[in-house]
């Protein structure tokens, strides 16, 4: 497998010897310090071109970086509709394990790119001295956010609520409605109560991570056991059992929070409790 000094010297000399490409910049996990370098993370890079149709006639280009064994271009997708505007994305898995998500943007975008930025970004070659301030690597936009009164009434709101669809879609024997609501709303919205008092213990100047991945490192063993516990459906009994337990660990994180920043913790808790209650005791 091809080293990072390797996989960089390739991506770099491709650059260095077009013409139509001026600016290069690296982003994502490769540049945050606070994330430990494996073989799995992408090499996620942008080439500022100054002629897009041109590389975008044929994809024979690409294959100075590698034998490729998979490709995706999200923008010449029929089923996903684009989402990048005028810029072109390849997303290549190489034979050897590295992975380039590699994308081209018109030059005449560039100050669009920085303004839009979630600030992981180096700028790796600059042919025209197009970027005039220092760029310095940051993950400050993906550190935990301090809740608000609204915020925190929002994310109340949405976890009781949403609480009821999984107990309707259990009622029906609609389990897979019943998995993705718990999933896409109840469980998410723990997870972001959970940020919160995290945030409260550790200090909001830190990033948990895409997805939380890294909250197992803060909370604790119990509670992490529990929460895990949340990811077991296998039948309509289960996704019960990880609803309650949603419950059990919502009440303890949002009180909590509630008290530390004064906020009023909603008292439709109970009401809604007792009514999906008695939707589940007559299942």
């Amino acid at each position: 497998m091809r080293d990072e000094t390797q996989m960089m010297q390739t991506l770099l000399e491709v650059a260095s010897t077009d013409d139509r490409i001026r600016l290069v910049t690296l982003e994502g996990s490769r540049t945050n310090v606070n994330i430990a370098r494996d073989h799995y993370q992408d090499y996620d890079v942008s080439y500022f071109v100054t002629d897009m149709d041109s590389f975008m006639k044929s994809d024979m280009w690409l294959d100075v970086f590698g034998k490729r064994i998979f490709m995706q271009k999200p923008e010449d997708m029929e089923l996903f509709p684009p989402e990048l505007g005028n810029w072109f994305s390849y997303l290549m898995l190489f034979e050897d394990g590295n992975r380039i998500d590699l994308t081209l943007i018109p030059t005449e975008e560039v100050d669009t790119y920085f303004e839009n930025s979630d600030g992981l970004v180096e700028v790796l070659l600059d042919k025209d001295h197009r970027v005039r301030k220092e760029v310095v690597p940051s993950d400050r936009g993906y550190w935990i956010q301090k809740p608000t009164t609204r915020m925190f009434d929002d994310c109340c709101n949405e976890f009781w609520w949403v609480a009821t669809y999984v107990a309707k879609g259990l009622a029906r024997g609609e389990i897979l409605f019943a998995i993705d609501h718990l999933h896409g709303h109840v469980r998410s919205n723990l997870l972001r109560m959970m940020s919160w008092k995290i945030g409260i213990e550790k200090g909001f100047t830190f990033s948990l991570g895409k997805n939380y991945k890294f909250i197992d490192k803060h909370l604790p063993m119990d509670d992490w056991n529990l929460l895990l516990q949340t990811y077991i459906q296998n039948d309509e009994e289960a996704v019960w059992k990880a609803l309650y337990t949603c419950f059990d660990l919502f009440r303890t994180y949002s009180k909590s929070v509630a008290r530390e920043f004064e906020f009023t913790y909603p008292d439709y808790d109970s009401a809604i409790t007792t009514y999906i209650g008695s939707i589940r005791d007559n299942v």
